[in-house]
């Protein structure tokens, strides 16, 4: 087929890349965030890494223009800008560090700490002292630089505000906004660098298709899961992400 020749990929492999969307753009419209991890999870076993975030780049900023809808009214801006401040600062040295560091030890390391946090708030954990302008920035900083060592940033970001019991509506809104200010400065850092090419612009069109689908699909469940169910479902989302980076990393090792 002459589309499959374009996009350098097999039949199967574009179905199954199709599902990982849906199933990402569902649990995006639910939490507000983890469509990259998702993503990176299902992806990794059919592209390399290099091919993978163009991809994903493109997606996240798209998704989150058709999650606006659900979330306008729900943004904490003070938060969002905070936040922004400590990931310009640390991003640029998490990419430094990358040089000097093991990424799989690193991103085994990170796993583990949020495993450890999920489970700590899973038990009761909270921390409402941390909801303050210090908190919010040196959160920023942790994410830039795991951000820059392992495309994890949005990890941290979703403890920080479960451990202060920020409104679920919120979080959601909150996360949302704050990746696509940051995945648009990213992709347009990538289109400048010649990362997204022509092959990477043939493989997302169609799967831009998926994504209101999904965004549709996971707002209904939020709308009808209780704010426990919410803290919940994002900590269980959290481990079981962290688990399937430990198995692909020690696999790797």
């Amino acid at each position: 087929m002459d589309f499959l020749n374009l996009i350098n990929l097999s039949l199967l492999d574009y179905i199954l890349l199709i599902f990982v969307i849906f199933v990402a753009s569902i649990i995006r419209g639910f939490n507000g965030f983890g469509f990259s991890a998702t993503s990176i999870s299902g992806f990794s076993f059919i592209l390399p890494a290099i091919q993978i975030v163009p991809i994903i780049l493109v997606l996240e900023v798209i998704i989150s223009i058709f999650m606006i809808p659900y979330i306008r009214n729900k943004i904490d801006w003070n938060f969002v800008f905070k936040i922004l401040i400590g990931i310009i600062i640390g991003s640029p040295i998490g990419l430094f560090l990358l040089k000097y560091l093991s990424s799989e030890i690193t991103h085994l390391l990170i796993c583990l700490i949020i495993i450890t946090f999920s489970i700590l708030l899973m038990r009761g954990y909270l921390n409402q002292k941390l909801n303050n302008n210090f908190a919010k920035i040196s959160t920023g900083f942790v994410a830039g630089t795991i951000n820059g060592l392992s495309l994890l940033g949005g990890m941290p970001v979703a403890l920080f505000l479960l451990v202060t019991n920020i409104q679920p509506a919120i979080i959601r809104g909150s996360l949302a906004a704050l990746f696509f200010l940051t995945d648009t400065y990213a992709f347009i850092l990538s289109f400048f660098g010649g990362i997204v090419d022509m092959i990477t612009i043939y493989r997302t069109i169609p799967l831009v298709i998926i994504l209101p689908l999904g965004v549709y699909i996971g707002d209904k469940f939020f709308v009808k899961a209780k704010e426990a169910t919410y803290r919940k479902a994002v900590l269980y989302f959290l481990i079981i992400v962290s688990i399937i980076g430990i198995f692909r990393i020690t696999n790797s090792i």
